[in-house]
Formats: structure tokens, sequence, C-alpha cells
């Protein structure tokens, strides 16, 4: 399993899929928006999903729904690092969802150990030379435009093989930049500039994005694609009820042996992976 160096040699040595906890301190993120977005809140938040099998919590100040317009500087730093600080100073990895350098080197000075760039360093100009500087892994999502634009862009070819080519055009630009090969962690974007549809061709290859040579982040949790799977006359299955499908891909992912998966249910993730740890060592 291919793993990102400089994370803590507890998280090094694991040989499972390792499962990151989401937290959004937002009022308005499509499954929990709202829910933890005062500091107190989040914090407690964030232990309780380490409590129930998250290995790093990854911390969001800013909505990428689709739709969701940006929030200013100064309003995700104040939503993002208390809970940081609070979080690391706790003895919890944590992952900061972010699309500014700014907020990125601010939030490793708060105790982050990972970046997760959803725009994979297209959004900031300065985003990739800052992440060489601080020389932490950064996750690269494949990424065609903001999130008020992306459902315009789900044109596509061949979707595996144009994310393919698109991922490996980031990570050159990212190399290029100074980020090392062994920082650098790689998520296809499942519902980013994706129709519905479209999301199933990622998860049906794998192989050919793990071919790419790095280790492989997936966030299939509650999204859109899983809702309309599952639609009944009633419409789209509502985003709390969409926790079984979320487990079921989950489990495949760790079969693939995933680097991580980025998930809003800890336990259930961490009841997967674990598992299927059982079943690969008999």
């Amino acid at each position: 399993m291919l793993r990102p160096s400089g994370l803590p040699e507890e998280l090094q040595t694991l040989e499972r899929t390792l499962v990151m906890g989401i937290l959004n301190v937002t009022p308005d993120s499509f499954s929990d928006g709202g829910k933890f977005a005062t500091t107190q809140h989040a914090i407690a938040q964030g232990l309780h999903l380490k409590s129930t099998g998250a290995d790093i919590i990854d911390v969001g100040g800013e909505s990428t729904r689709p739709g969701a317009s940006r929030v200013s500087v100064q309003e995700e730093l104040d939503r993002v690092i208390p809970v940081v600080a609070g979080l690391s100073e706790r003895g919890v990895t944590v992952s900061v969802d972010t699309m500014r350098a700014c907020v990125a080197r601010e939030a490793t000075r708060a105790g982050a150990k990972i970046i997760n760039d959803v725009s994979g360093g297209k959004s900031d100009p300065d985003m990739l030379t800052t992440m060489a500087d601080l020389s932490i892994p950064f996750i690269l999502m494949h990424w065609r435009g903001p999130s008020d634009a992306m459902e315009s862009l789900a044109t596509y070819q061949d979707v595996v093989g144009d994310v393919c080519v698109e991922l490996g055009n980031q990570v050159t630009r990212a190399i290029e930049s100074g980020i090392k090969h062994e920082n650098i962690v790689l998520d296809p974007g499942l519902g980013f500039a994706k129709t519905v549809e479209q999301n199933w061709p990622l998860l049906q290859n794998l192989d050919a994005l793990q071919n790419l040579g790095f280790p492989l982040l997936v966030g299939a949790s509650r999204k859109k694609f899983l809702g309309e799977l599952l639609a009944d006359e009633n419409g789209a299955r509502g985003v709390d009820e969409r926790e079984a499908a979320t487990t079921a891909i989950t489990t495949m992912l760790a079969l693939r042996r995933v680097w991580a998966v980025r998930v809003h249910n800890t336990q259930d993730a961490f009841d997967a992976v674990t598992v299927v740890q059982r079943l690969q060592i008999l």
C-alpha cells in the first residue's frame, strides 16, 4: 500500500486503509452544515470521530458542495484555526480542507499535518510553492473549476482516461513547483465536475488511478450519486440514508488497498476496513 511520508509513525505502519473523518465547520455543507459551526462543538465532534475510528480528522471551513459561494479568507481562518489547534493539542492528526495557501500555512502552524486541496493547487497560484515549502502531505484532487461552475464542466471523452491525464498534469505542476513525490496523495474528485453516472467508472477502474503511482484518497461518503442509485418513487435517497451504500464502497476501496477513505460515519468505515484487514491476513 502506497503511503505519503511525514505522517505520525502509528499511521505509517498501519496495513489497512485509513479512515479520514469529515469535520465541516460551516453552515452550508451538504451533509452536516451548521451542526458543528462553533469551535466548541467542532472540537467535541472531532474527538468523537477519533474515538469511533478516525485516523485523521479533515477540518474544512468552506463548503465545496455544487453551487456553493466562497467565504472570505478571514472567515475561513476564524472557523478553522481554533479547531485545528484544539484538536492538535489533544493528539489528533488533523488535515485541513482548503484551497488557500495562507490558510494552509496558518493551519500548519496550528498543528495540521496534511493539507487537502480540492482544487489540487489550481485555485490559489501560491498553493503549490507553499506546499513545497511546508513539505507535508498534500492531497491533490482532480478539479476543473469552482463549485458554482463545476456542474457545467462535466464533459469527458473518456472520464477515466481524462481524469488520469488531468491528474497527471496537476502532479507535474506540483513536482515542478518543488513538492516532493512522496508528499503527494491523489483524489479522483467524485462528484466534482462529474455527473451522477461518471462517478461509477472511476470507482470501477481504480487500477488506472493507482497506476499513477501515488497514494489514493477517495471521498464517496453520502454523495449525490449514491442517493440517485437508491432512488425510489419518492425520489433520490436522502443524505442521511446513504450510509449503508457508503460503507459498501468503503469495503470495496479497502479490498483494493486504497490509502484512505474520507467519510462522515467513522465507526462504520472503521469496522469495514478492520474486517477487510482481517480477511487479508488470513
